[in-house]
């Protein structure tokens, strides 16, 4: 069974940098379709990337800011954030889903099986 788990959120001011891990562990695989979900207050979960099989897609407001990397040696997953914005502020998610869900935007997020925990980005003004 595949774990994942999140870490490098934080507190930073606008325009700052922040990159996120995903560490997996456990039975994992190259047959899969890896994902940063967000989630702010009071509103969805939403996709910010995903990466898989060639394909990289990110949401519209983190084109150009976000980077979706992984390092399969390490097991890990990466979303370098630049120019960070209050908008950003979210708990941040990585996920793991089938080669199937890398190829359509939004990232139909009921088709990820397996989520971290979650980790916090708060953006200040």
């Amino acid at each position: 069974q595949v774990q994942l788990m999140e870490s490098g959120g934080g507190s930073v001011q606008a325009g700052g940098s922040l990159r996120l891990s995903c560490a997996a562990s456990g039975h994992t695989d190259s047959m899969s379709c890896m994902g940063w979900f967000r989630q702010a207050p009071g509103k969805e979960r939403e996709g910010v990337a995903t990466t898989g099989y060639g394909s990289t897609n990110y949401a519209d407001s983190v084109k150009g800011r976000f980077t979706i990397s992984q390092d399969n040696a390490k097991m890990t997953l990466y979303l370098q954030m630049n120019s960070l914005k209050p908008e950003d502020t979210a708990m941040y998610y990585c996920a793991r889903g089938p080669r199937a869900s890398c190829w359509r935007w939004p990232p139909p997020t009921f088709t990820f099986d397996t989520w971290g925990q979650g980790t916090l980005v708060t953006v200040s003004s």
